[in-house]
């Protein structure tokens, strides 16, 4: 008898095949002599559409919301049908004793694997394996220690409860907003409070009003002590500061006080994945997606980093045993590695390790696989040197500093000044050199050296992505395995919008936050929520009494926007009409710019908003010519000088042929049906665009 291992991904299952011994490859599956393994697409599922539950739905009407079903049931993915009806041909075989869940250790992976058994009806015996790295180590000691799937049922009745909280509340306000208002207004449980948030610091911005201050220093060998005031900007008129210099500078000063205090700074903890996104994103601009995807891919195709998508920066006990072979696999980028394994791998940074701390998965770590640098780009190199970066700093001492503050008197005022002495520099070896140190003593005298300047209150500073994912994660908006996809929902639907490295909140998203419930836009609600699904997962609440929540949430927030008398402005409509129905035209966001499109749901009518630069050159002055559209469709235009051209005007320039238009070539003249001359003349007609061959 055979064991049927479902994978989450294609890459997942060939790297589970090759240690499981199934060397037969087929489509859709891999096979030897005691496993089946096979894989899903990510999701091969989804919960079904209102449409597919009631015809009354099918429309989008006030009328017939909320709808809340009974049972909502799955339904196939129509692009992965084929891989669904595979799983469940490999499931019904004879030979096939029972399933292991291979699928992503965590609550969407399971997701993914429970809604594929349930479709297909498995009925034997299932297994989950849990690891959290994808070395072949990891691998085996996983098989060996599988677990009876109902131990995971907790994380799977979470996952399920979360996909129905957001079918419920997502697609009803959806509705109810978009029929009322006209316009196509996303609203969601997770990704409107965090539109809020950015919106919450463009208020402030938006209310700031700069102030005109000023900064009394005192100039002492070399250094800048600031004055001592319980309010930084209370200097606000130029005569007052020049007469409190003037009396000040009548009369020396003196040391009045010296305070020395010995500071242990011990090193980070490793990265959980908000951590390491909101790091990435201040030192390397790089969106909370992108990280993601690149650890993923450190993670699924190098196998050199542990599983990405953790809550956690604590490190379980059991782990200790691997951490020579972890810290050899990173001497290549921290010599000190290799030293630190050699004296026998001995934390110094002993708070990393506590299993109480450690949920699902522990900390971001390297694995004990040695990596192959030449095979990691840049970004992917970045990625792995900050988890390797925050590892080895595990093993360093403590960072140990003096730090001296010394008081200065001149009459009533007092100025402090604070130097830092690196005793050991620790885990911060590679930081910046300190500065120098200057030598006081109490009662010393000091020349009276000032120096004023003029200042301008700062405004708040907009929210980068990694601000966002910090207060996302204070208010638990979401998981570190779905923020990324929140924050790109948003920016997708024309809510949110990136300006360099910094978010902002669209008309159409400001206008949004209020037509929608108070409470759906506050993160405390959804900060419930999310509290109630992680109880969920450890079993400490009731997964039906959650949804009944839910709904009646749904009904109080659909009923607000019924009879809610805010009034919408589309600000994506313009003046202009459609050539063909005569109804006013809208912008709409695309990947390469802007379309216009008709706002009649019964016309098609769309054209480009603004010229697009092509690569085609103008026959005149040879600059990039631009892409119009006009009644008769697109055309090239030059902005330099006004030529214009059809699309499939201009004489094509003779380039040389790629491989792919080589072998067409070859497959022409080669063609035994027609005479080769002729076949011949016609393929270079073709490939060269010359009517004289």
């Amino acid at each position: 008898m055979k064991r049927l291992v479902l994978a989450e991904k294609p890459s997942v299952a060939r790297d589970l095949s090759k240690i499981l011994g199934a060397d037969q490859k087929h489509k859709n599956y891999y096979e030897g002599k005691d496993h089946v393994v096979t894989w899903a697409l990510g999701h091969l599922l989804t919960l079904k559409m209102p449409e597919d539950l009631k015809n009354e739905w099918q429309t989008w009407q006030m009328e017939t919301l909320p709808m809340i079903p009974k049972c909502i049931g799955t339904k196939p993915l129509p692009k992965t049908k084929a891989q669904l009806k595979a799983i469940a041909n490999l499931a019904k075989r004879k030979d096939i004793s029972e399933a292991i869940i291979a699928t992503d250790a965590g609550r969407e992976g399971e997701l993914v694997a429970r809604w594929i058994l349930e479709y297909i009806r498995f009925n034997k015996p299932v297994k989950r394996l849990w690891i959290s790295s994808q070395t072949n180590k990891a691998i085996k000691e996983g098989f060996a220690a599988l677990k009876p799937a109902k131990a995971y049922d907790d994380l799977y009745y979470s996952a399920l409860a979360r996909a129905k909280a957001d079918w419920l509340i997502g697609l009803n306000v959806t509705r109810a907003l978009t029929v009322k208002y006209q316009d196509n207004l996303s609203a969601g449980r997770v990704q409107t409070p965090t539109l809020a948030l950015v919106a919450k610091q463009e208020e402030k911005i938006s209310k700031f009003i700069p102030q005109k201050y000023f900064t009394l220093s005192l100039e002492v060998a070399g250094q800048r002590a600031t004055r001592v005031q319980k309010d930084p900007y209370a200097l606000k008129e130029r005569q007052a500061v020049d007469e409190l210099v003037k009396k000040l500078s009548s009369q020396n000063g003196k040391v009045e006080q010296i305070t020395a205090k010995d500071k242990t700074i011990p090193a980070p903890l490793p990265y959980d994945l908000t951590e390491l996104q909101r790091v990435a994103n201040e030192k390397y601009g790089y969106s909370a997606k992108k990280t993601l995807s690149l650890v993923q891919s450190l993670y699924e195709v190098h196998k050199i980093v542990s599983y990405p998508r953790t809550d956690s920066k604590y490190l379980s006990n059991d782990l200790k045993v691997t951490l020579k072979d972890r810290l050899h696999a990173i001497a290549g980028l921290f010599p000190e590695a290799k030293q630190y394994a050699v004296k026998g791998a001995k934390v110094v940074q002993n708070k990393a390790f506590n299993d109480a701390k450690v949920t699902d998965h522990h900390a971001l770590i390297p694995t004990e696989q040695l990596p192959q640098y030449n095979k990691l780009n840049s970004d992917e190199h970045r990625i792995y040197t900050l988890i390797a970066e925050r590892f080895v700093g595990l093993f360093a001492a403590p960072h140990k500093e003096r730090q001296e503050k010394i008081v200065f008197v001149f009459g009533k005022e007092h100025f402090k000044l604070t130097q830092t002495k690196v005793i050991e520099a620790g885990w911060k070896k590679k930081e910046i050199p300190e500065k120098s140190v200057a030598k006081f003593s109490e009662g010393m005298q000091i020349s009276p050296r000032f120096t004023v300047k003029e200042a301008l209150t700062t405004p708040p500073k907009p929210l980068s992505e990694g601000a966002l994912l910090a207060q996302m994660e204070r208010y638990s908006l979401g998981t570190p395995a779905t923020r990324a996809e929140i924050i790109e929902k948003l920016v997708k639907s024309e809510l949110m919008e990136r300006t360099n490295n910094s978010l902002r909140v669209t008309k159409k998203g400001q206008q949004l936050l209020e037509l929608v419930n108070e409470e759906l836009v506050s993160p405390q609600l959804t900060e419930k929520w999310e509290r109630q699904l992680e109880q969920i997962a450890k079993g400490n609440y009731d997964s039906k009494k959650f949804l009944r929540e839910i709904e009646t949430d749904t009904k109080r927030l659909v009923r607000e926007v019924k009879n809610s008398q805010q009034k919408y402005q589309d600000f994506s409509l313009t003046k202009k009409k459609c050539p063909k129905c005569g109804a006013f035209l809208k912008e709409k966001k695309v990947r390469d710019g802007k379309l216009l499109v008709c706002t009649s749901e019964s016309c098609d009518y769309k054209r480009r908003a603004e010229a697009k630069v092509s690569n085609h050159r103008c026959p005149v002055c040879h600059k990039k010519m631009l892409i119009v559209s006009g009644k008769n469709g697109d055309y090239f235009r030059c902005k330099y000088d006004g030529t214009t051209e059809k699309l499939t005007g201009g004489k094509k320039k003779n380039k040389k042929m790629t491989k792919h238009e080589e072998r067409r070539l070859l497959k022409k003249i080669n063609q035994d049906d027609e005479p080769q001359e002729s076949a011949l003349a016609q393929a270079l007609k073709a490939a060269l665009g010359d009517n004289n061959v």
